[in-house]
């Protein structure tokens, strides 16, 4: 019998009586602060809430472990950021004032989302959802917790950053079929994306990372969660329509990333400027409905788009409907225009061969039609025109754009196969203030240059801001340490004091620890004693310097003996020889 008291509350794995889990290294001592609920929160008496592993703008998700049926789940928790809060004394989720009706309908959504959910358990690509519930003044949905990893860190950890088109195949078809299904079911899911679809132990991918619609576009009450480069461009407005054909679009960004090694370029910059192709290596080992359908699935508008799941999957297996349902429709068209040049005569019977011969002619003609499509677009850098040598063709080949790498993680940059294999890539580390260390401040060729494969390129790679170390200059000369200490960085203040018994211009005491390292920039103020001869107090006031009565004053030694005064008369000095 399993007792949730040995349980980890990190991974939900039995540890006994250890502090720190051997599986995950999760703590038992952790504090888990508002707005996530603490651990070994008990919900509905039946779930104990675990660690908190991911957060958007609508919720929360905890591993956690059903008391009941003595398993790990996961629990959801709709927990809207910007117009909840949640005190750490008090696990009840708070509305925040005139948000309370918004709050409701949301959260209505958010319930009948996941019990439209739950009534699905068992397709092949979904996650098994076991409840829905209410308790701490919000609304919580269960489903069984699986262990696996995102299809991004998959295609990261495979040699080449990319899979072929057979294994990309076996991964997703299924995926698409369940996307369909929950299409049926009036649910949209609006963020597929390498991150949300998760591969299990099994090696078959499950759809995660459902959210109500009010989180998957902007301009909305919620903080929006969207995936640049497998956001369809409907998201990016609060009054866009959306629906299947929005989850059409991210599902062929994401078989994009898989076949191709790269993030698509967002849809944004696409309805500005579309510089989004298959590369050629790519285009020549894919079959041509493959490219077809990604052309298709990928059209920035949402009319352009693919409009459903069934015709995607259709030309993505290079069905004979798909195929078909282009040479019906010109069918009726050539008898459309047959029935008219006859002047409304009656048509007469065509022979069996003039049909097959027709029909062969418009199959021609549908070959020729999708070849001209795929020149214009895919295979536009590769067509040889007539008049040019074939050498023409090679040189173009072996050019390449150059990307842009300002503001991406180099990591990333580094991982990618693809840019690997066409440009030499260098790094250089520089300080940065602005930029977080490992991201990408400038490139030394600029974005969209046309340059040879195999061009190196270096990239100034922050290292995040510059560190110094304060050296001790207690008991120096201030013009001495303020040269130092400027020539290193700091930024000095001076503070000037005439409490105590010191030499002239030397530095009492410094306002940041010695020894210890800081930003190149900071401040740091020298408290040094003036003489009182050597400059006057209005001299001092007119200088700006603190006066020792205030807040200088108040550091000093407490020790301080006070000053004689005329009250006080001197006592004589006693000695041995006085004594006697």
């Amino acid at each position: 019998m399993i007792s949730s008291d040995s349980l980890c509350m990190g991974c939900m794995r039995e540890i006994g009586a250890e502090k720190k889990c051997p599986h995950c290294g999760f703590h038992v001592d952790t504090v888990q602060q508002a707005p996530f609920l603490p651990v070994r929160t008990v919900i509905a008496n039946r779930y104990l809430v675990g660690r908190a592993l991911e957060r958007n703008g609508e919720g929360i998700t905890y591993i956690g472990w059903d008391i009941a049926a003595k398993k790990a789940v996961n629990i959801r928790e709709f927990n809207p950021a910007a117009i909840t809060s949640r005190a750490d004394f008090n696990p009840n989720l708070q509305v925040m004032l005139g948000n309370e009706a918004a709050f409701a309908e949301m959260r209505r959504s958010f319930e009948e989302m996941w019990a439209n959910l739950a009534t699905l358990s068992g397709l092949s690509a979904l996650i098994n959802v076991t409840g829905v519930l209410e308790d701490y003044g919000t609304s919580f949905a269960v489903y069984d917790h699986f262990d696996g990893i995102s299809l991004r860190d998959f295609l990261l950890r495979s040699k080449t950053g990319y899979i072929p088109w057979e294994k990309a195949r076996q991964l997703l078809m299924p995926t698409l079929s369940t996307l369909g299904t929950l299409h049926k079911n009036g649910i949209i899911h609006r963020g597929i994306s390498p991150s949300t679809l998760v591969i299990g132990e099994d090696g078959k991918i499950k759809i995660t990372g459902f959210s109500i619609g009010e989180v998957r576009c902007t301009g909305g009450k919620l903080n929006p969660q969207i995936f640049d480069g497998y956001a369809a461009l409907e998201q990016y407005s609060a009054d866009a329509q959306q629906g299947p054909w929005t989850d059409i679009y991210a599902f062929a960004a994401v078989l994009y990333r898989a076949l191709i090694g790269s993030d698509p370029i967002p849809s944004r910059e696409r309805a500005v400027n579309d510089r989004l192709m298959v590369p050629g290596k790519f285009a020549e080992a894919l079959p041509a409905y493959v490219i077809n359908g990604l052309i298709n699935a990928l059209q920035i508008q949402p009319n352009d788009r693919t409009r459903t799941v069934e015709q995607l999957r259709a030309e993505l297996s290079a069905s004979p409907v798909a195929t078909a349902s282009g040479v019906e429709y010109n069918r009726q068209q050539a008898q459309k225009n047959a029935t008219a040049s006859a002047g409304g005569k009656k048509k007469k019977k065509m022979s069996a061969g003039a049909v097959i011969g027709l029909t062969a002619g418009i199959i021609a003609f549908v070959g020729i039609a999708v070849c001209a499509v795929l020149a214009l677009t895919v295979f536009k850098d590769r067509i040889v025109l007539p008049g040019k040598e074939t050498t023409t063709a090679v040189e173009d080949a072996e050019m390449t754009a150059v990307p842009n790498f300002i503001g991406r993680s180099y990591y990333d940059i580094e991982s990618n196969p693809v840019f690997n294999s066409n440009l030499k890539i260098k790094a250089q580390e520089i300080y940065s203030s602005d930029v977080n260390s490992g991201y990408v401040i400038t490139q030394s060729i600029d974005p969209d240059t046309m340059v040879s494969k195999g061009t190196e390129i270096v990239l100034y790679v922050s290292k995040g801001k510059e560190k110094i170390v304060l050296p001790d200059v207690t008991g120096a000369n201030y013009d001495e340490a303020y040269a130092r200490l400027t020539e290193l960085g700091f930024d000095v203040v001076k503070s000037e004091t005439t409490v105590g018994n010191y030499k002239d211009g030397e530095v009492i005491m410094v306002s940041l620890t010695e020894n210890q390292s800081y930003d190149v920039g900071t401040k740091v103020t020298l408290r040094v004693y003036v003489s009182p001869t050597t400059t006057t107090q209005e001299e001092r006031t007119r200088s700006g310097y603190f006066d020792e009565t205030t807040t200088m004053r108040e550091t000093e030694p407490a020790s301080e003996e006070p000053a004689p005064t005329e009250s006080t008369p001197e006592e004589p000095e006693t000695s041995a020889l006085t004594e006697e």
